[in-house]
Order: C-alpha cells, then structure tokens, then sequence
C-alpha cells in the first residue's frame, strides 16, 4: 500500500472493536500505527504475537502486564514489547489514548480482515 507523506488522523476511519474500545490504523510495507481510545477501566487480555510492538500512552494512565511485571505507564511514556512476550493490560480510572506501532503489521487487526 502507497501512504500518503502526510496523514491526518482525522481522516483515518475509526473502527468500533468493541464496547468502550475503539481505533485507528494506519499500514505500511513493513510496520503499522494504531491509535485505540479505551473506555475507564476497560481490560485487554494478556496474549502475544510475533511481532515487535512499541506503546506509546497519549493520554490517561494504564496497568500493562509484561512477561508477569506490572508497569503502570502514564502519558508520555512508552513501553517495548519484545514478539512473543506476554502482554496485556488495564485501562485505570480515566479515557485512554495508545498509539501501537508493530513490525512486521499485524494483518489480523486490519479493519477489512
């Protein structure tokens, strides 16, 4: 896929994932950039993949669980997650924005999968 040189996230489509979760995505060649909006106290499940993962919290303060640590991670921060580690986490008291960039893109969270 050609991506434009610059890219507005107001024009990228958001996807409803599920109740209190929603995102954004953007796919390169070789890595993806997704933007999630999590309700308060919303949990994903610990699971892995094999790609290599970076999250960079935007806004709110979330409880990351990876490879068994706890790490609570607040705006500003981010946080590497080597493939294949187990990860999960929990969104805390407020709305919370993740910016996930994956190498290689991880074509099951594809919008038209």
């Amino acid at each position: 896929m050609k991506l434009p040189k610059r890219i507005n996230w107001g024009e990228i489509p958001i996807e409803k994932v599920a109740e209190g979760i929603e995102r954004q995505v953007i796919v390169g060649e070789k890595l993806m950039l997704c933007r999630l909006r999590f309700a308060p106290r919303i949990i994903t499940p610990e699971h892995s993949h094999p790609h290599e993962q970076i999250t960079l919290v935007e806004r709110g303060r979330v409880l990351f669980l990876l490879d068994g640590e706890e790490v609570v991670a607040s705006a500003g921060e981010a946080l590497y997650f080597p493939p294949n580690s187990r990860h999960g986490a929990t969104m805390l008291d407020e709305e919370v924005i993740l910016i996930d960039i994956f190498a290689p893109p991880r074509r099951d969270l594809l919008p038209d999968r």
